[in-house]
């Protein structure tokens, strides 16, 4: 993994220089830092600029890392996909890394994670999703401005009661991901792979991971059994493209079998699985550090969803609300403050 796979990756002759690589990287957030960090270590000159915004990309990750360590010491709470993959990078190479994902033992855990957040960092920001239904999952963005939030990607912390989500169709949420740290890593790789298209970075990503001590029929088999066999094998298939696979190969060939049953079960889904409910904000409040669990408050043609932060309508698309849900929801919040 080196500074020439990612000329590669981003289709840029190496005789135009680290400059145009750069330029090139920039039409995505997620890529600039980790072409600095590969031309830093290969000593290309660079201005105090390019050096103070990798200074400021090393600072997030490693406050990403406390972040992660301090929060599981005091929830239960555990990184999933970017950090985890981010410590398979060779020394000094810095993986993209604009969000921290966390996955919560349960609805307790998440929401004291959250309140922590909340009261240890100027968060402006804070999305909520149910996922599913009886019982449903939560899932909670926290968000606040980096140092140079013009320059510089907010920091992001997501959290979420179940590791995957599936595709709200054939591949349900699966609550658990129990497996060696860098099949774990490779799972959750492939379950981007439902929601969008893979790009550039996911490729790194395969890179780091290719000499780890993949078993290949267990790892295909573990693979299968969180039903993202189709989507692990695109990726392979896309960073075979670009790189050496090493010991993932092997993984590859296994996944062959395992590619047709996965593809029937979708195709036999019985029916649609209730759609995610998105909540629209309507208020901060004053932590109510006493809730261990949001609760559901009816309202005419509306449903309120109270947390311990904050106050939201929740509707089936993100913002799609009618002035009178809104009216509606706060009427429901104003008749639970006069209870309360």
């Amino acid at each position: 993994m080196n500074t020439a796979l990612l000329y590669h990756l981003l289709d840029v002759d190496p005789a135009d220089g680290p400059a145009e690589l750069l330029r090139r990287a920039r039409a995505s957030r997620r890529l600039p830092y980790l072409v600095l960090s590969s031309l830093a270590r290969d000593d290309v000159r660079m201005g105090e600029p390019a050096r103070a915004e990798l200074r400021r990309a090393r600072a997030r990750a490693d406050h990403y890392v406390r972040l992660a360590r301090d929060l599981a010491r005091a929830t239960g709470i555990r990184a999933i996909r970017g950090l985890p993959l981010a410590g398979y990078y060779p020394p000094g190479l810095l993986r993209p890394q604009n969000d921290l994902d966390l996955v919560a033992p349960g609805e307790a855990a998440l929401w004291q994670a959250v309140i922590r957040l909340v009261t240890e960092h100027p968060v402006e920001r804070i999305e909520v999703t149910l996922l599913g239904d009886r019982p449903h999952h939560t899932a909670v963005t926290v968000q606040w401005p980096a140092d140079d939030p013009l320059v510089d990607p907010w920091y992001r912390v997501r959290l979420v009661t179940a590791a995957l989500a599936g595709d709200g169709a054939g591949v349900p949420v699966r609550p658990y991901l129990v497996a060696d740290d860098h099949v774990e890593c490779l799972i959750a790789l492939a379950e981007e792979g439902l929601t969008r298209a893979f790009r550039p970075d996911d490729v790194v990503d395969v890179a780091a991971l290719a000499e780890q001590p993949f078993e290949p029929d267990e790892t295909a088999a573990v693979i299968a059994a969180y039903r993202v066999a189709p989507e692990a094998a695109a990726l392979l298939d896309l960073a075979a493209a670009h790189t050496p696979l090493g010991r993932l190969a092997p993984v590859r060939a296994a996944l062959e079998a395992e590619l047709a049953p996965e593809r029937r079960r979708r195709a036999e889904a019985a029916a649609p699985r209730p759609p995610a409910r998105h909540g629209s904000l309507l208020r901060r409040t004053v932590i109510r550090h006493d809730w261990d669990e949001a609760r559901l408050l009816p309202a005419a043609d509306a449903t309120v969803l109270l947390t311990p932060v904050a106050d939201y309508l929740l509707t089936a698309t993100p913002g799609g609300i009618t002035a009178a849900q809104r009216t509606a929801a706060f009427a429901a919040l104003h008749h639970w403050d006069a209870l309360c």
